[in-house]
């Protein structure tokens, strides 16, 4: 076999550059198989250095039907590598994965991907190849018995691959075409409107307590009485909850009307918002 020929086989074996496989055929004298265990080793050594970075860009991909759906997040350092053809290619067959593996992320590291070599290895390589810092960011499977799942991309990059993404759950026996329609509306009122919990009682407390803090910092130095000022942190703190539940949020298409008072117009029995996920590149 030539060297060219030996390069070629190399790159495809391993996806690394031109150059680090002639470097690596060199090292080896020839040795296919030591050759690949050098990129190999080279590419965690790369991979290791760029770890320290701030990988703030990247893509959410969606996968599964309506019964079990999955969001993953792919984080890398710049939106020119989120579009690259590589790592979409690599960030849809991982979402996949991310949807039969339930979002399990060591399960997620150890699965096989279709050139026979974990997630976790073709990781390392992306990183190796691209040049930069590759994470698997947020992910999550919703998947409830008696329940369809809704969603909605923004910013979308190629077919399910996105900017953000929302998946909506909603429980109900029903399968028609208004319960579609509501389900699509509000995965895009979700993406819109950024709810925190479904429930004003579902926000976490840390999340209020911080609110707490902002609102009596700024109540401060007004000069109000405490009493009137106890009143005014009461409302401000009680307009946070309701502006920041996805049910007590205004509707988006109807904003005169609340996301509960639509699904009581709907008068389709047993119907609520069982869970939601939302997931926003660089949030």
């Amino acid at each position: 076999m030539s060297d060219i020929e030996k390069v070629k086989q190399l790159r495809q074996s391993t996806g690394a550059g031109f150059k680090d496989c002639n470097a690596a055929l060199k090292e080896s004298n020839g040795d296919l198989n030591k050759a690949a265990e050098i990129l190999r080793v080279k590419g965690i050594a790369k991979a290791t250095k760029k770890m320290s970075r701030d990988a703030k860009e990247g893509v959410v991909v969606i996968s599964g039907d309506t019964k079990k759906t999955s969001i993953i997040e792919i984080n890398c350092e710049t939106d020119f590598v989120a579009k690259n053809e590589d790592f979409i290619s690599f960030s849809k067959e991982l979402s996949e994965i991310n949807n039969i593996c339930s979002s399990n992320i060591e399960s997620i590291n150890k699965f096989e991907m279709q050139n026979g070599k974990s997630v976790a290895d073709n990781l390392v390589n992306l990183i190796a190849k691209i040049g930069e810092k590759i994470t698997i960011g947020r992910n999550l499977t919703i998947e409830n018995p008696n329940s369809q799942n809704f969603f909605y991309q923004h910013s979308v990059i190629k077919e399910n691959v996105s900017k953000l993404g929302v998946i909506v759950c909603l429980e109900t026996n029903e399968e028609n075409e208004e319960i579609n329609s509501f389900g699509k509306q509000l995965s895009m009122h979700v993406a819109a409107s950024n709810p925190l919990a479904l429930t004003t009682d579902d926000i976490k407390k840390e999340i209020l307590d911080n609110e707490q803090k902002l609102i009596s910092e700024e109540l401060k130095n007004s000069g109000k009485p405490d009493e009137i000022s106890k009143k005014i942190s009461l409302g401000k703190m009680n307009k946070f909850k309701e502006e920041n539940s996805l049910l007590s949020q205004d509707w988006v298409m109807e904003p005169k009307k609340k996301v509960r008072d639509i699904i009581k117009e709907m008068s389709i029995p047993n119907l609520q918002i069982k869970s939601f996920v939302r997931i926003k590149i660089g949030e």
